[in-house]
């Protein structure tokens, strides 16, 4: 139960991640909210957690290295750049079909683990569909597609990192700790983007009351707490039970996207997003009472 409490309240915050950083995108590019709210994440979880954590193997630590490039460096610069393409709403919803990539990964690296059904894909087939409908809602396709490209890329790699946690959830080490090692490779694989997106440190932007409260979010919600949240509830759950959970994002998002961003939404886009979810449920039902 404590493992499902943490899932949701994951998701939840999540869920309205896309509104804050559709804000602050008017003033900051994608690297510079990425890298500040980790600077922000890392920072507190070493405040409530000081004491280091020691590996015990380089094999665990290559784990870890990953887990921070898949995690954090990519994922999130993926997503903040297709933000800068397409709706929050559409992020949201295409983001939910990580949980079919998590199941197709945990095929690959887990010989023990039930194979895939019929089941599974008839909702991996309806929630391709409702991305589609997402994607191209309207006949004359004002929307970029390339957005909506890299957030499904950004769906793949957090699979990667769920599988990667899963991994590193069986280690034994407290999760406070483990995640803020992965917050560390994560930063240190940003620094290269910084000189290439041309970072900047906009000060007097960052001190703006909506920028300094979205960006506060970001960094002790949605990364410190969510991250800790998110992993503990890997460890407890598995990779495909929690991932399970992201089909709630949609709706959450499109809500807020709605309410923040007065962003409109049509029938075809309502429909696409029932149809990712209904996909969910179709493929994510059996599968919800697996133990990993």
């Amino acid at each position: 139960m404590t493992g499902h409490i943490l899932a949701l309240i994951t998701i939840l915050i999540w869920g309205t991640t896309f509104i804050s950083t559709k804000i602050l995108l008017v003033d900051f590019q994608p690297i510079e909210i990425l890298f500040i709210r980790f600077i922000i994440g890392f920072f507190t979880l070493l405040i409530i957690d000081p004491h280091i954590l020691k590996v015990k193997n380089r094999k665990q630590e290559i784990t870890f290295v990953f887990a921070g490039l898949f995690g954090v460096c990519l994922y999130y610069l993926l997503e903040n750049i297709a933000l800068t393409y397409t709706l929050a709403s559409n992020i949201g919803v295409i983001i939910s079909v990580a949980p079919f990539f998590t199941a197709l990964l945990l095929q690959l690296f887990y010989k023990d683990h039930e194979k895939l059904n019929i089941r599974f894909m008839i909702g991996f087939i309806t929630a391709l569909i409702g991305i589609s409908l997402i994607s191209f809602q309207d006949q004359h396709l004002q929307l970029n597609p390339l957005g909506d490209f890299l957030a499904l890329v950004a769906a793949f790699i957090w699979a990667c990192y769920s599988i990667l946690v899963k991994k590193i959830a069986g280690y034994g080490y407290r999760t406070i700790q483990t995640t803020r090692r992965i917050f560390m490779y994560g930063l240190l694989f940003m620094v290269p983007a910084l000189f290439f997106f041309n970072f900047q440190l906009k000060f007097n932007l960052l001190m703006k009351p909506a920028n300094l409260l979205n960006m506060l979010f970001l960094g002790l919600g949605a990364s410190a707490l969510c991250f800790v949240t998110w992993n503990e509830a890997v460890k407890r759950l598995g990779a495909a039970k929690t991932s399970a959970y992201i089909y709630l994002v949609p709706l959450i998002t499109l809500i807020t996207s709605v309410i923040v961003l007065k962003e409109n939404m049509n029938f075809m886009t309502i429909l696409g997003a029932l149809l990712t979810i209904v996909g969910l449920f179709i493929s994510e039902d059996k599968r919800r009472n697996e133990n990993e």
